[in-house]
């Protein structure tokens, strides 16, 4: 595979959200999947199936998204919204200049990618929403928890391990505690946090104010939208489920698809997610 370097702008004009692009050898598509992570993610933790799709689509090439705040995405001014998140994402398809694209966002990356369809070009054809929610309130994920543990926390560690162990102190499973420690970055001969965690708290109560039923009852022109629903553990309640399955009924461009596996998709089951996206993507 391929990649090319982490990007972001300077100067004066707005900072371009630092991504890599992953592409087939020897390819050079004009099509491009830009996924969003979950809260608190970065781009990096799809990049397996991101090398996965595109092996299977090499007509498509994949761009590993760092959202606002979150990994190498720093020197956003506010307000730090969802709205301002999608904001970011659609200049990115500008910069990538390309003749189709395809947004899938899991979790708070989801309901990005919803309201990136808002103001989305020509060029989208789809966006994969993988286990979020259109509605309004907050979910079952945890992200506030962990976000209010976070904070509490030291600033810094010794090593990684020190901080995952006291999240799983607080009862966090061993995958939580070990993601969300990936967030510790060396400095100074040691591990310092590098999240804004008042500007995320900000972030995470936008994305529980946030209701994009509009864009779900009416999607762009042209633009299909696709929910994947984890079977265990979703964080999409079945009334919300029931409602996106009578607007696929009704012959909206609007799908849902039940796919086996846990909240985390993408660590749970990637072979599932990674079949479902070479076989639905656009020919």
């Amino acid at each position: 595979m391929t990649r090319a370097p982490t990007t972001r702008g300077g100067g004066r004009r707005p900072p371009l959200l630092a991504h890599r692009r992953v592409t087939a050898p020897r390819t050079h598509p004009a099509r491009w999947v830009l996924f969003l992570h979950g809260f608190l993610g970065a781009g990096r933790n799809w990049a397996s199936i991101a090398r996965g799709l595109v092996r299977e689509r090499p007509d498509w090439g994949a761009v590993l998204v760092d959202l606002r705040l979150h990994g190498d995405s720093a020197g956003f001014d506010p307000p730090h919204t969802v709205a301002a998140s999608a904001a970011d994402v659609n200049a990115l398809t500008l910069h990538l200049a390309s003749g189709e694209n395809v947004i899938v966002g899991h979790s708070f990356g989801g309901k990005v990618a919803l309201a990136a369809a808002r103001s989305a070009g020509t060029g989208m054809r789809q966006v994969w929403v993988l286990d979020s929610t259109p509605e309004s309130g907050r979910t079952a994920a945890g992200a506030d928890r962990l976000l209010a543990l976070l904070s509490r926390l030291p600033s810094r560690f010794e090593d990684r391990r020190a901080a995952v162990s006291l999240i799983e102190a607080e009862g966090f499973s061993p995958v939580i505690a070990g993601w969300a420690a990936t967030n510790l970055v060396p400095r100074d001969g040691a591990y310092v946090w590098r999240l804004d965690l008042p500007s995320l708290d900000l972030m995470l109560a936008d994305f529980y104010r946030e209701d994009l039923w509009p864009v779900v009852e009416n999607p762009p022109d042209r633009v299909q939208l696709i929910f994947v629903r984890a079977r265990h553990g979703s964080i999409m309640s079945v009334e919300t489920a029931e409602r996106v399955g009578r607007l696929e009924a009704d012959g909206e461009r609007v799908r849902l698809v039940e796919l086996d596996g846990g909240h985390w998709l993408n660590m749970s089951n990637p072979a599932g997610v990674l079949q479902l996206l070479a076989h639905e993507l656009p020919r």
